[in-house]
């Protein structure tokens, strides 16, 4: 194809992203895009593009902007660190209550709803030895941050929250014992889940649910806590006053990023009862934690993740936990990059749907069910009985993709 030579000025550039992205079709309307339980994060949104080796590449944007985009896109739910938009220093403060009364009416303005709230315990000097450090001061510090979030949460209406313990951990071996800090950290989830339900009982609210969320490594060298299942061990070790209070929050991408298949974490969660809430993204195994939006990397493994949770009556939250990336404009960013992220999802759970109901798959995995019928104690009979059927795993397969690409529908290409 040959591409056109003439420069486009600064002044034209956006316009000319605006008719392409709407020359994409494929879009759908924010009355739509409500009808789906995403929620978008405060940090996404005003992400600048800064990272270990980069500077940033977009303008600071706040959460007024924010949550009035969201609503402009069919966006019907919004999500918050407590530093994301409250200083550090002002937390359990009159100052942190006026900053949420301004948040509070500027969703209630907007229609949109305050779905969960997290903390930031990773990323202040005061966590170097994480929340659950040996200094009992830096504990009852992380106690006071854990509940006092908790209380935002309640007073924003949200309905979850979720905890990243990313920096539970070391750099180097013998820093930590690692019993003493799950203990103490377990102690801070205590401390959450009571100021929950204090503060619940006292406005007359359902307490929040409670998800941890895993990552296999970054920012610490070494992570206590760092997969999904190590998070299901730690909520039945006994260690929680509260563990009926406290589920999961996978992310999609630090499941697939230590070379693990996503959609097997999920069934576990799923089999558990613990998967409560699930962060959405996409990526690449065994490489660092890019976060790329949905559908971008892994269309088919995500069509497998959406069949699952649909199959189960998975019900909540999808929070498109994910960075725009650095070249895309702070523009581009509400106009392109949100958009489409929200519109590859609900394709990809219609999608699913259509997997669920596909009279090839069905047959397919009925007959793989229901066997051969032949009776026996011989494994070489048993064998050959089932070996054709077999063959049905592969099929089922190649229909997804047919699914996926619409090739179902009879679009094929001809030489």
């Amino acid at each position: 194809m040959k591409l056109p030579m003439k420069p486009v000025p600064p002044n034209e550039q956006q316009a000319l992203v605006n008719r392409l992205a709407k020359a994409c079709g494929g879009a759908y309307s924010p009355e739509t895009r409500r009808k789906y339980f995403l929620t978008g994060p405060q940090w996404a949104a005003a992400y600048q593009g800064q990272a270990l080796f980069h500077a940033p590449t977009r303008e600071a944007v706040d959460f007024a902007r924010v949550i009035e985009e969201f609503a402009r896109i069919g966006i019907g739910y919004w999500t918050t660190h407590d530093t994301d938009v409250i200083p550090t220093e002002a937390l359990g403060k009159d100052a942190q209550w006026e900053i949420t009364r301004r948040i509070g009416e500027a969703l209630r303005r907007n229609g949109v709803a305050c779905s969960m709230v997290t903390t930031e315990t990773f990323h202040h000097a005061v966590w170097a030895a994480s929340p659950a450090a040996e200094a009992p001061e830096v504990r009852r510090y992380a106690a006071f941050r854990v509940a006092n979030t908790v209380r935002i949460g309640h007073e924003l209406g949200a309905q979850f929250a979720v905890y990243w313990p990313g920096s539970l951990g070391y750099y180097v071996q013998g820093a930590v014992e690692e019993t003493e800090t799950l203990r103490w950290y377990a102690e801070a989830l205590d401390a959450a889940c009571e100021a929950d339900i204090e503060t619940a009982k006292a406005k007359g609210r359902p307490t929040l649910k409670h998800c941890l969320e895993a990552k296999p490594f970054e920012p610490q060298a070494e992570i206590l806590l760092p997969t999904s299942d190590a998070m299901l061990a730690f909520i039945g070790s006994g260690l929680l006053k509260y563990p009926a209070m406290v589920g999961l929050n996978p992310e999609y991408l630090h499941e697939l990023m230590w070379g693990a298949a996503p959609r097997a974490a999920l069934a576990r969660a799923l089999v558990a009862g613990k998967l409560w809430h699930f962060d959405i993204n996409d990526g690449y195994r065994l490489k660092h934690d890019v976060d790329i939006a949905v559908g971008l990397v892994n269309p088919l493994d995500w069509l497998n993740v959406l069949v699952l949770l649909r199959s189960h009556g998975y019900n909540g939250p999808f929070n498109l936990d994910y960075k725009p990336p650095r070249t895309t404009s702070l523009h581009g960013v509400f106009s392109v990059s949100f958009p489409t992220a929200v519109d590859r999802f609900i394709t990809l759970w219609e999608m699913a749907g259509d997997v669920l109901s596909d009279p090839v798959i069905g047959e397919a995995t009925a007959a793989l069910r229901a066997g051969s019928g032949v009776v026996s104690d011989d494994a070489a009979e048993l064998a050959a009985a089932n070996r054709e059927l077999l063959t049905l795993h592969e099929l089922i397969a190649h229909r997804m993709v047919q699914i996926l690409i619409g090739q179902h529908r009879g679009r094929v290409y001809s030489l």
